[in-house]
């Protein structure tokens, strides 16, 4: 009896003890590492704010909507695989998939009716899901494709939008340039008088 009254209390004690250390300092400590200048945008989500309201994160990709699809003003990501209750992931299908060749197929025609062009213009990332499907850039050769409908229906001028769009380039890319897709759009948005 005495035996387990003593492995009872030790057992408790070190509950307690490691309730404290890791349900309490533990946490504070993460919390206080995540204020340090510079850790905190991060922690936070690298949120994006434009007259104090949050309007995105500059980490994740999400394709507007636009509010009627005949007048479309904004400049979309990559395509994702993530479903309704899903916030990302990945197909995990390859080349040689007739489903996955089926639906690059079916982007490609959507993307170049949009757009106005014929599919072969369409480039790769305009029809390919990354693997989280949540990037926030793009392809400069997506960009530039999507130019002339954005002006058209910014009522901006061309050369403005690929000025926004060369201001929004940066090296993100893995290897090449990428557009990123949020602040070009909230650019676009300021340009045009926020109107859109």
């Amino acid at each position: 009896m005495n035996t387990l009254v003593k492995q009872t209390w030790a057992g408790l004690r070190v509950l307690l003890v490691m309730t404290v250390l890791l349900g309490l300092l533990y946490p504070l400590a993460v919390w206080a590492v995540a204020r340090i200048p510079g850790l905190a945008g991060h922690a936070e989500g690298s949120i994006v704010t434009q007259n104090g309201r949050a309007v995105g994160s500059s980490l994740i990709g999400v394709d507007p909507v636009p509010a009627d699809p005949a007048h479309d003003p904004w400049f979309h990501t990559r395509p994702t695989v993530a479903g309704p209750g899903m916030p990302s992931g990945a197909s995990n299908k390859g080349p040689y998939d007739e489903d996955l060749v089926k639906t690059i197929g079916e982007r490609k025609e959507a993307v170049a009716k949009r757009e106005g062009v014929t599919p072969d213009q369409v480039p790769p990332d305009a029809v390919t899901a990354s693997g989280s499907g949540l990037d926030p850039d793009i392809s400069v050769a997506y960009a530039e494709l999507q130019a002339a409908r954005v002006a058209r229906n910014t009522g901006l001028l061309l050369d403005r939008v690929k000025q926004l769009i060369e201001q929004n380039t940066s090296g993100a890319g893995i290897g090449v340039p990428g557009v990123d897709v949020l602040p070009l759009n909230l650019a676009v948005r300021a340009a045009a008088g926020g109107a859109h």
